[in-house]
């Protein structure tokens, strides 16, 4: 017999052996990898007593999602940092610099390359104690808004008026002339999400959405306003099992992310009920959720919002016409409620569970290559322990499957035992992650020794994972490939107990990389890769960076609220149910230029004037 193909055998043979059990992640039995269709779906509580119809529900989540309006610029969505397999795929003015007076700092506006990663540069890459050859401490999030106070909104203006504050010197801006603000994490994929447990980087999207702010129980307000005896009052909400609905309710009023700083709910949904949902964003015909409602010409939709909130909600939360002392309506005061509920309910169908992985675990064993199955034997039994972080039917250790079989009275909250992490990908003096408060100063693990917060992160799940570059909580490393690396060092900062259970375990030769590489890359969805239904959208305008002219002079854009730099912007063109002829760009081929014949999409180089 042929070795290649006896060795294709032998290793399928143990693939299917391993699927029965054995030592995994945190916990110890029960780890096994499965196809996510064995995963069930989280199911949020009590949901019928705020929502009448789920499928008008998700067409107003995907028009919440994508619509540029509701940032205070007026061209900044959710969508804006998710638009490229649910995760950003800009590569200039993406740097933040929250710990200023660190090494080697990139000015605002830069535009990275291949040759800038990973940022911790060693002389040997495979040994963290090497001499350290650069130590880029910035980190790379997503471009957001321009600082500015709000002031107010302009019914039927998507634009926020705004007032100019007092910049920082080289913090985002450059000679008094501003840049996009950009966040403090790197953004992680959308997709999949709804499995998980608890969302943000640090968890504090709680599982409990409380129907205003992110963070569940410590959150003290009565955020349902309904009608009693001639007066609107209000109420608590607590939704288990809504994490999604937590995380929504974050970015849209946060001052680096959506929002100019001080903007509130109910200013927010006074500029949207007045506007036609997506307003000179194409809506393809076809849309899987939003094409019965596409306008004339396919721009934006035919219907507004308030008939869109009415179709999907209980009357009793919108349809009052009492106001409050402050003269705010019923459907404003319950605008988060709509927002939070209805995005989670449109996340909740991005689900790529139709993998080559997920083909070949439903017992398709041509699914994989031999190199691939030798990858994923290496990724499940080998000297890896990827299954210490990434394991179960959803590949994170932080998922509802996960977290329910390992917990118990005792260990319920410690952040292992969720699936948050430390990895050494950054010291903890620039980044505590789960040792944090959030927004009403409760510790975000407020029963676990601090010991075991300082650093973690969460184990973020892996499908598409070919196409979410660049990785990490800091965005420090632009390939699977480092990706690798890094794991074989054992982390870039170990000191100070800043590695995790596994970590300090891996031990990789370059065999073994270029096998878990390749099966990495059959995580892919080739829905998710094409944009097909149910990843399909509308069409978006981001921002790519500012003009410089010349070189290092930023050019000031016609706004006379703020200084603001004038934008470049790239067009993300709308997408059918049936998507693109060409796969999306992977990060590393944006760095390269690869694609920009025409063979990728999403290669930001294709200009937007709408």
């Amino acid at each position: 017999m042929d070795r290649k193909i006896l060795l294709t055998l032998l290793t399928t043979a143990a693939l299917f052996a391993q699927r029965g059990g054995g030592p995994g992640g945190p916990g110890g039995q029960g780890a096994t990898l499965a196809a996510l269709r064995t995963a069930a779906l989280p199911t949020p509580t009590n949901l019928n007593q705020y929502v009448a119809n789920t499928e008008a529900l998700t067409v107003l989540g995907k028009a919440f999602f994508w619509d540029m309006q509701a940032g205070s610029d007026g061209r900044t969505a959710c969508a804006t940092c998710h638009f490229h397999a649910g995760a950003d795929h800009r590569i200039k003015n993406q740097l933040a610099n929250p710990h200023e007076g660190t090494q080697s700092l990139v000015r605002p506006n830069q535009s990275l390359t291949l040759a800038d990663f990973p940022f911790r540069r060693l002389a040997n890459p495979n040994a963290n104690n090497s001499a350290v050859l650069r130590d880029t401490r910035q980190v790379f999030g997503s471009a957001g808004v321009f600082q500015a106070n709000f002031l107010d909104v302009t019914p039927g203006s998507a634009i926020d008026s705004a007032q100019a504050v007092t910049l920082r010197p080289g913090l985002f801006e450059i000679g008094g002339v501003q840049t996009r603000q950009a966040t403090a994490r790197n953004t992680p994929s959308v997709i999949n999400a709804v499995f998980n447990t608890r969302n943000f980087w640090d968890g504090r999207a709680s599982n409990t959405f409380t129907g205003g702010t992110p963070f569940g129980p410590s959150d003290p307000g009565l955020n349902a306003w309904v009608e009693r005896s001639g007066a609107l009052v209000s109420q608590p909400v607590r939704i288990e099992n809504a994490s999604l609905a937590s995380q929504a309710v974050g970015p849209i009023l946060n001052g680096t992310e959506m929002s100019y700083e001080g903007r509130t709910w109910t200013k927010l949904a006074q500029k949207l009920l007045s506007l036609q949902p997506l307003a000179n964003q194409r809506v393809e015909s076809d849309d899987s959720v939003l094409g019965p409602y596409a306008a004339t010409e396919n721009l934006g939709l035919a219907v507004d919002y308030p008939t869109l909130i009415a179709a999907a909600f209980q009357p009793e939360y919108w349809q009052s016409q009492t106001r409050d002392a402050n003269g705010n309506t019923q459907m404003e005061l319950n605008f988060p409620i709509f927002w939070g509920l209805a995005i989670q309910a449109y996340e909740a169908t991005l689900i790529s569970g139709n993998t080559r992985y997920d083909q070949f675990m439903d017992g398709n064993t041509a699914a994989l290559t031999a190199l691939e199955q030798q990858g994923l034997n290496e990724f499940r039994n080998g000297g890896s322990q990827c299954t210490q972080c990434h394991q179960g039917p959803e590949l994170s250790a932080a998922s509802y499957t996960n977290v329910r079989r390992r917990t118990t009275n005792n260990n319920a909250n410690l952040p292992n035992t969720l699936g948050f992490f430390r990895l050494g990908v950054s010291p903890v003096s620039d980044d505590v992650g789960g040792a944090g408060n959030d927004g009403f100063a409760t510790p975000l693990f407020p029963t676990a020794p601090t010991n075991l917060t300082q650093g973690v992160f969460k184990a973020p799940q892996l499908r598409n994972v070919e196409l979410t570059g660049p990785y990490f909580h800091n965005g420090g490393q632009a390939t699977l490939e480092q990706v690798l690396e890094f794991y074989g060092r054992r982390g870039d900062f170990p000191g100070d107990g800043n590695l995790g259970t596994g970590v300090a375990q891996i031990n990789l030769n370059g065999a073994e990389r270029t096998q878990i590489v390749a099966f990495l890359k059959t995580l892919t969805d080739d829905r998710v890769k094409y944009e097909r239904a149910p990843f399909d959208h509308p069409s978006l305008c981001i921002p790519i960076g500012h003009e410089e002219v010349p070189p290092g002079q930023l050019r000031q854009s016609a706004n006379q609220q703020i200084p603001a730099a004038t934008d470049l912007w790239a067009l993300i063109p709308s997408s059918g149910r049936n998507g693109n002829q060409v796969p999306l760009q992977t990060f590393e081929e944006l760095l390269q230029g690869i694609g920009n014949d025409g063979t990728r999409a999403h290669t930001l180089t294709q200009p937007c004037t709408q």
